[in-house]
Parts: C-alpha cells; sequence; structure tokens
C-alpha cells in the first residue's frame, strides 16, 4: 500500500508529491500519462514565472525544472493512465510497460490540470477547413513539435495563452491580424496584454466575435462582427479579415471525469472539486490542488495550493485526520466562485488563504467577507478584474461559529 499516490506530473503534481514526501510520506508515486513530468510548463517556453516563489523570472522549463530535481526517493510512473480513482483510494491504471495495475493508497492527491475548450464547444458557425487550432494546441506544434501552424492569423478570446501565441507567431514571422474577445475586458493579464499585445501593435477587439469561418481546405478568412450586451452579434456591424489560421483561447475546463467518475461533488461554478481549506475533496483521504480545481493565472500560486495538498495528505496518510466546525464559503455581490468552498476552523492554523474572482472590471472597491449582515474583515482594491484571481488572507478567529460567511466586492464609497 502506497502512502500517497498523486496523478497528474504537472506542476501541482510535482509540488504535491515534494511537500508529500518532506511532511513523513514514505512511500510516493507520480502517476503521468505523459512520458515526461512537467505537464503544460514544458511548451510554455516564455519567461514570467517563478516571480512570486523564488523572485526570479524563469521559463515554464526552468520552472519545471526546479521541482524534478526535487524527486528523489518519489516513485515516479510516465506513460501511464489513470482508468479511474475510487473512494476507497484504490488507483486503477495502465501503461505500456506496467500493464493494467491496482494499487491502494492511504491518501490520493488529484493534480490532472485542465483542458481547453474547443471550437464544438463554442458553435462558431461556418466551414470546417484545416487551420483551426486552440492556442495550447498550436503551442505544442511549434515550441515542442516545430511546426509552423499559420503565416497569418486571428485569434479568438483573449486568454492568457492565446495572448502569449499572438506574441510568439508574430516573432516567428507570422502576422497576427487582431485578437478578437467577446466580452467588453479582456480574459487574460494586463501584464499580458502590454506585452503581448500592445508591445507587437495587435489590435484587440472587445466586444466582438467571429460570426463566420471561410474556406474549404483551409482556412481563408473570418467574419467579425460587435456584440451588444446580450453577447449576441450586432446585424451591420460585420468586417472580414482575410487570415489562414484561426487561434481559439475561449477557456480552460478542469480535467475532472476521474473526480466525477468517483462520485466526488463537484462546484457548477469552478467545474473542479468542492474543497475545504486542507484542499480535501468531499471523499475522505482524497485532496485535490491545482488547475483541476479551479484555472489559475499563475503557477507559483498553483505551486503553493498543491503543498498544502500534499501537506495534508501527507497527514491523512500518518492517521491524522481534520476535523471540526464547517464553516460554508458563499460567493456574494460580485464574486464568481471562491476556493476553498468549505473551512474547517479547528486545526486549519490562524489564518486561511481565500481565492476569488470577480465578475467583472471594478476600480476602488472594498472586498468584504460577511457572516449575515455583520461584516467580519474588509480588504481595500485599486483593481479587480475577472482575468486575474484575487486572494485574501482571513484570520481564523474571525470566522468564529459562522455557518456560513460571504464573499462580496463593492465599490468604495
Amino acid at each position: 500500500m502506497r502512502d500517497v499516490i498523486v496523478i497528474g506530473g504537472g506542476p501541482a503534481g510535482l509540488a504535491a508529491a515534494i511537500k508529500a514526501r518532506e511532511c513523513g510520506a514514505s512511500d510516493v508515486l507520480i502517476i503521468e500519462r505523459d512520458s515526461c513530468l512537467g505537464g503544460i510548463l514544458n511548451q510554455c517556453i516564455h519567461n514570467g514565472f517563478g516571480l512570486h516563489r523564488f523572485k526570479q523570472e524563469l521559463t515554464g522549463p526552468e520552472y519545471a525544472a526546479r521541482f524534478i530535481s526535487q524527486l528523489d526517493g518519489i516513485d515516479i510512473a510516465t506513460d501511464s493512465m489513470v482508468l479511474s480513482v475510487t473512494r476507497d483510494l484504490v488507483v486503477r491504471s495502465v501503461s505500456r510497460t506496467r500493464g493494467y495495475t491496482e494499487e491502494k493508497a492511504k491518501a490520493i492527491v488529484l493534480a490532472m490540470g485542465c483542458r481547453e475548450r474547443t471550437r464544438g464547444a463554442i458553435s462558431i458557425p461556418g466551414d470546417r477547413p484545416a487551420g483551426v487550432y486552440t492556442a495550447g494546441a498550436a503551442q505544442r506544434y511549434m515550441n515542442i513539435e516545430g511546426y509552423m501552424v499559420g503565416r497569418n492569423a486571428v485569434i479568438l478570446g483573449s486568454g492568457d495563452i492565446g495572448l502569449i501565441m499572438a506574441r510568439r507567431m508574430t516573432l516567428e514571422g507570422a502576422k497576427v491580424h487582431a485578437c478578437i474577445e467577446l466580452m467588453p475586458y479582456s480574459g487574460g493579464l494586463n501584464r499580458n496584454i502590454v506585452q503581448c499585445l500592445k508591445d507587437f501593435d495587435i489590435p484587440l477587439y472587445l466586444s466582438h466575435t467571429i460570426t463566420d469561418i471561410r474556406g474549404s481546405r483551409r482556412v481563408e478568412g473570418v467574419t467579425v462582427a460587435e456584440v451588444g450586451p446580450d453577447r449576441r452579434p450586432i446585424s451591420g456591424t460585420e468586417f472580414d479579415i482575410d487570415c489562414d489560421t484561426v487561434l481559439l483561447s475561449v477557456g480552460l475546463i478542469p480535467e475532472n471525469e476521474l473526480t466525477r467518475a468517483a462520485g466526488i461533488p463537484i462546484d457548477r461554478r469552478t467545474n473542479g472539486a468542492v474543497v475545504f481549506e486542507n484542499m480535501e475533496t468531499g471523499a475522505e483521504g482524497i485532496f485535490a490542488c491545482g488547475n483541476v480545481v479551479h484555472v489559475h493565472d499563475l503557477v507559483d500560486y498553483v505551486s503553493a495550493e498543491a503543498e498544502r495538498a500534499g501537506k495534508a495528505a501527507a497527514e491523512y496518510a500518518a492517521g491524522k485526520r481534520a476535523g471540526g466546525r464547517i464553516t460554508e464559503v458563499a460567493a456574494g455581490n460580485g464574486v464568481s466562485y471562491t476556493v476553498p468552498q468549505r473551512i474547517r476552523t479547528s486545526g486549519c492554523g490562524k489564518t486561511v488563504d481565500l481565492f476569488f474572482r470577480v465578475r467583472s472590471v471594478f476600480r476602488n472597491v472594498r472586498i468584504t467577507v460577511s457572516s449575515g449582515e455583520k461584516t467580519l474583515a474588509s480588504y481595500p482594491r485599486e483593481h479587480c478584474a475577472p482575468g486575474e484571481m484575487e486572494h485574501i488572507v482571513l484570520p481564523v478567529s474571525l470566522i468564529g461559529d459562522s455557518d456560513e460567511i460571504t464573499v462580496s466586492v463593492a465599490e468604495d464609497k
């Protein structure tokens, strides 16, 4: 029997496994379906990683290497696909070298990351020619496989991967004609808007969308239209852009097929598991961390969250059980979701980290945590945007015996 099995060898899985080992778990296994560890970081050859954790700018592979170098004493199974996870902590997997295996664990950490939303999920009308890629797939083709995916591109969506690919394709000699965003604000970090679009004179069309893709064998062009407050195209605002490539950066979805199959409760707002402050899911002994719980902006936050999960998994494997009064965390005015969704105030330390995203762009606001009509804490912010995850540190002593606390955002008066 393993002490801890970690499913996924990306940044979350690596950090969780290392922390579990440091906290006393002697038999730790990482199961990764790719041929090597590192996850999405391997194709993120741009810099900007590690600013919070290491106080320096690293590329994605450099950031991953910092953790891979610390895996001494941890078993690794690459090229292995996990088929199922059971609530009695059995992991079933299959690989070319190990065949079909069933392994029992004292604790499990889910760190499967997320996947991209595809063209089929957003129902763009038009033909079905070659040249339509998700931004992440194009990034892998260019940065790992060495293929140039196109010479004249239009990007739909302004997520961080799309913004970074706008810069990457420009640096490789392609012409990126525009970045088209349905919402009235960008879905990516402000620093990527500046460094990837403004610095390269790539126009960003907010409140616009692609209404048609033209082409028979290969993309020949797209039709773009402005959208109204109802997010529907406005007739008469259409214009055409000739291009041979369309990149889609229209959102990420936590990879939770294993989670759902195990009967673990899912939060419909995050599409990830409902978790406690120590990242334990609704199934006792199963923990989750990283983008499989909710989509993060920065890998530094993924690593910190994964370390909480790894530490808690090691403690669970050693027989230490979390307990105490459960306080629900609700998303209030202007907030789309919170993580964690539940807090056990007994044994969780003096403070709890709360992460959340706002519904729209706010300036000069105050974040409040309340219980009923009583305000427990407030935090001023000059700027909040949906593309940037917010983080507050809440003293546990303020929660008291509250059954539910609410996180809200409102303009500071």
